[in-house]
């Protein structure tokens, strides 16, 4: 039987025309080419090449036989740089949770670059509630969930990433529209429309929080409806609506969205990433390398 190693001297020797060019090619003796070349010979029953002290040429049977060889050494090639790649977490399939908007802010902006760098991995990104997206982590069907907030929870890694502003989504008719900035006191009588869905609950939580410091008890409706369908409807009611950086990058009819601040500034909500260490995808490990290295994080891979 012959091997990759010997199609490959074989295939030099006919690029080169010389036992000798192509042991040079290949950074090796011209005796390894011959000898190997010989045993490539005597495993089909036929010869490749004719020999002469001008050097090599083809026979017939050898011309038909590396017009078939090389694409197959070129495949095995192939195979095994695609291996190796992911292996390095350079290619291979990765899948990405999360539960937050992908219209703009840090999230979609990691995914982007990532995918410029790494364009070999394919990314699957799954859009879900929080507990659906770390039931997936459990069972190994997500590789990693980034999730608004930085609550641990048992089994899984969990590091803080960035932090992003909280816009307030209102109609353009409205009094706070012309404003640069609106302050929670701002909002002390106004009613608010969120999604039912993650993330509402947890800016309800820190709208019930920010606005209560005033005095005032927000009304709130948490509704059924998609984020999409809530912002689309705002501009043609008296409602608003509380939404992160994150998805201020899809324009509504009759809508605009201005930065939330607070006592100390800009009003921020944090991210945080959850995995398995157990998780043996090299393409994941080369992703929170890359986050690490993109945010000038300090956790360990």
């Amino acid at each position: 039987m012959f091997d990759l190693r010997h199609l490959r001297y074989a295939i030099a020797a006919a690029d080169h025309g010389s036992f000798y060019r192509a042991a040079r090619s290949l950074n090796t003796e011209q005796s390894t080419v011959s000898r190997n070349i010989l045993k490539l010979e005597r495993s089909i029953g036929m010869p490749i090449f004719e020999r002469s002290p001008a050097g090599v040429t083809l026979t017939l049977a050898g011309s038909a036989f590396i017009r078939g060889a090389k694409p197959m050494l070129a495949s095995a090639d192939k195979l095994v740089a695609m291996m190796r790649a992911a292996g390095q977490g350079q290619a291979g399939g990765l899948v990405f949770g999360h539960n937050s908007s992908l219209s703009a802010g840090n999230l979609r902006a990691t995914l982007m670059s990532w995918h410029e760098t790494y364009p070999e991995v394919e990314v699957e990104v799954i859009e879900g509630e929080r507990g659906a997206l770390l039931a997936g982590l459990n069972t190994g069907e997500i590789d990693i969930a980034i999730l608004m907030g930085a609550t641990g929870h048992e089994g899984f890694r969990c590091e803080p990433l960035w932090s992003e502003r909280l816009h307030v989504a209102l109609p353009a008719s409205h009094e706070l529209a012309g404003r640069e900035v609106v302050h929670w006191t701002d909002l002390r009588s106004e009613r608010f429309m969120l999604q039912a869905a993650d993330p509402g609950p947890e800016i309800r939580d820190i709208l019930l929080g920010r606005v209560s410091l005033s005095g005032a008890t927000p009304h709130i409706r948490m509704n059924q409806s998609s984020r999409e369908t809530i912002l689309s409807v705002l501009g043609s009611n008296s409602m608003i609506s509380i939404v992160c950086e994150c998805a201020t990058g899809v324009s509504y009819p009759e809508l605009v969205y201005r930065p939330m601040h607070g006592e100390q500034g800009p009003a921020l909500t944090a991210y945080s990433a959850y995995w398995r260490d157990s998780n043996v995808n090299p393409a994941l490990r080369r992703l929170l390398r890359f986050i690490k290295t993109r945010y000038a994080l300090t956790f360990d891979v």
